[in-house]
């Protein structure tokens, strides 16, 4: 409970700014989606507008959506080197600025590398995550 006390103002550091654009993103996806031909269908066979809005227009809504978050993803290791840092905290960040300052040039490297293997992962759950969101996306 206390641990999670002191990780509250970096996390709200890391996600503020990121989830106002994720919900400007959203509102605009679900308002096109909204005003698509199979929604207006969809209320006029009577269908209750909760149903209409979980089952017909949340899921192609999310696709934008699933895409920022994928690259968001990216932007979120990245970034948490710079909020390690500010709040002296532990972790990769910090390991990172001191093999920087000692010049640990092959420490950097294995850095370097693994941020991208992560990067690559979060693009691949992006890409499995279509799959399962738009029934159009079929994988060969």
């Amino acid at each position: 409970p206390k641990a999670l006390r002191h990780l509250l103002l970096p996390a709200l550091t890391l996600a503020l700014a990121r989830a106002a654009i994720l919900f400007r993103m959203a509102r605009g996806s679900l308002l096109e989606v909204l005003s698509q031909d199979y929604i207006r269908t969809a209320r006029a066979k009577g269908l209750p507008e909760g149903l209409v809005l979980l089952k017909h227009a949340l899921r192609p809504a999310s696709l934008p959506l699933v895409t920022v978050l994928g690259l968001e993803g990216g932007f979120l290791l990245t970034g948490a080197v710079v909020v390690e840092a500010v709040f002296a905290l532990p972790g990769l960040g910090s390991l990172a600025l001191t093999a920087l300052e000692a010049r640990d040039y092959p420490l950097l490297q294995g850095l370097v590398l693994l941020l991208a293997g992560l990067i690559v992962l979060f693009n691949l759950a992006v890409d499995l995550l279509y799959g399962l969101l738009d029934p159009r996306v079929e994988y060969a």
